[in-house]
């Protein structure tokens, strides 16, 4: 009896990883590549068209991003196997991904060694975080996290505006920004609000614009 093919769907805006992608996928005698999409809209799509055995989302696209189609297709279809792909370590976008029933979590960078070994895997019913993501995820357990408010803040202290700006745009006083930095800093071990930046990004807390 021949083995069950894998049928796989790739989701990525970048042209040429989907293409890589696409040929390491062919080159195996177990899987098969049924669908490509762009976007998080055209992802939902996809999937209802084809119901891949497993599903490769990057987490950063446009229009809607991996994170809110991989809790789209959860919703409608809860048995779905979906391997997030990302440029970054950010353990705050781990954790919602995993948190909303993501199989899998890969570095770009990790692909050509481990995206064959890892869709097997997943589609075994296991789970599978690339290294440094589950080592970024361990090293944060138990930390302060920060409020919306504080996430607001931040990010629009990230935008360039000074604490005076941010209140006027969020209608708080300048003194309630200065707070909600002091906090922000100390949840985050940050030296001052550049650095305070500089680890939400690295975490993912706040997006790259």
């Amino acid at each position: 009896m021949a083995a069950q093919t894998i049928t796989v769907l790739v989701v990525d805006d970048h042209e040429l990883l989907r293409c890589g992608i696409a040929l390491s996928i062919q080159g195996q005698p177990d899987m098969t590549l049924v669908g490509e999409a762009t976007n998080g809209f055209e992802a939902i799509a996809k999937y209802r068209e084809h119901q891949p055995a497993v599903t490769l989302m990057d987490v950063r696209m446009p229009e809607m991003n991996g994170i809110e189609a991989l809790a789209v297709i959860r919703q409608g279809f809860p048995e779905s196997r979906i391997i997030m792909l990302t440029t970054y370590r950010g353990d705050v976008q781990a954790m919602h991904a995993l948190k909303m029933g993501a199989a899998g979590y890969l570095l770009k960078s990790s692909l050509r060694e481990e995206l064959v070994d890892t869709i097997r895997a997943v589609y075994a019913g296991h789970r599978r975080i690339a290294p440094e993501i589950a080592n970024e995820l361990a090293l944060q357990v138990g930390s302060d996290t920060l409020s919306e408010r504080e996430v607001e803040v931040l990010r629009l202290i990230a935008s360039g505006n000074s604490n005076k700006g941010v209140g006027t745009l969020l209608n708080i006083a300048e003194q309630t920004v200065k707070a909600h930095m002091r906090s922000i800093m100390s949840k985050l071990s940050a030296n001052d609000r550049t650095h305070a930046v500089t680890i939400a990004l690295q975490r993912g807390i706040i997006g790259v614009s």
